[in-house]
């Protein structure tokens, strides 16, 4: 990760299945298409590797047992994780023709609750507990790492980080920031990366936060630590019902734009979160194509 060009992570999973009218009602939100939309899931992952991405995120982000039991499918965990780290690797094998990179499948480890309600994070033994099984399920699965993500806290990224890094797989861990660069949790991204620096993780990265705003909490993570670092923002907005609301108020050619100022800040992973699609992987595949750090 630190030697070669930037790495390229794949785009939104959730937002690509609601645009081809897959039912993401919560709570389930994206997981609902393990169970009634594989083919749909396949072709989104597919079409992430088509534009050039060299991580394609499993569709694991509420896979885990507390959100599942919600809807009723608590006792599924276990197997709707492996199927979504299956259907993530099959995807990895549409590289096109003549295509001589690698494609990795990243094991998505999301918060327990809601990712934008830090007051929601549960206790400490059920931070451990849970996340610990949803590593250990998504290392059973076969990922090729695990993709720590949108934690509001430091408490439960470093909770998720620890769980992570016991598989002995690589862990890179995103922090989801409002517009003050900060955690949702008002705590500063200095001192997550403080806390999480000492727990083994490969890199830190900045995900889910509005992208034209993004910058400033990647630069301070910037400065804040030596480990690789990264960052995917998010286009559209957070709604109680649907999950997400897209708006494409940022289109791919100036998402790009964005991301070179993300590069230009020490990026090593670069990609793009919710209400993306596939287009603006494409477009950060070209930046990357173009840039010279």
């Amino acid at each position: 990760m630190r030697e070669g060009p930037p790495l390229l992570l794949d785009g939104a999973t959730g937002t690509g299945l609601t645009r081809r009218g897959v039912d993401t009602g919560l709570p389930m939100w994206s997981a609902k298409a393990l169970l009634h939309a594989p083919d749909t899931l396949v072709a989104i992952h597919g079409d992430y590797v088509e534009a050039g991405a060299e991580i394609i995120t499993a569709n694991t982000f509420r896979t885990h047992q507390r959100s599942l039991a919600a809807a009723g499918h608590g006792d599924k965990a276990a197997t709707l994780t492996a199927r979504a780290v299956q259907l993530a690797r099959e995807a990895t094998a549409m590289i096109p023709t003549g295509g001589a990179r690698s494609v990795y499948v990243a094991g998505s480890m999301a918060p327990l609750e809601d990712c934008y309600s830090p007051h929601l994070v549960p206790d400490s033994g059920a931070l451990a507990t849970e996340h610990g099984e949803m590593a250990a399920a998504l290392a059973d699965a076969g990922a090729d790492l695990l993709l720590v993500e949108t934690m509001n806290t430091i408490r439960e990224a470093a909770a998720a980080a620890q769980a992570a890094v016991a598989t002995g797989l690589p862990v890179l861990v995103g922090l989801v920031c409002g517009r003050d660069g900060k955690l949702l949790s008002g705590e500063s991204v200095p001192d997550a990366a403080g806390k999480l620096v000492g727990l083994g993780v490969d890199g830190l990265l900045i995900n889910c936060s509005p992208t034209p705003v993004l910058g400033a909490a990647l630069a301070a993570l910037a400065a804040a630590t030596d480990l690789p670092i990264g960052a995917y923002g998010n286009v559209g907005y957070a709604d109680d019902k649907v999950g997400w609301v897209n708006t494409d108020s940022v289109d791919p050619d100036a998402y790009a734009r964005h991301a070179e100022a993300w590069l230009d800040l020490g990026a090593r992973v670069i990609g793009s979160c919710c209400g993306t699609g596939p287009a603006h992987t494409a477009a950060l595949r070209a930046s990357i194509g173009a840039w010279r750090g």
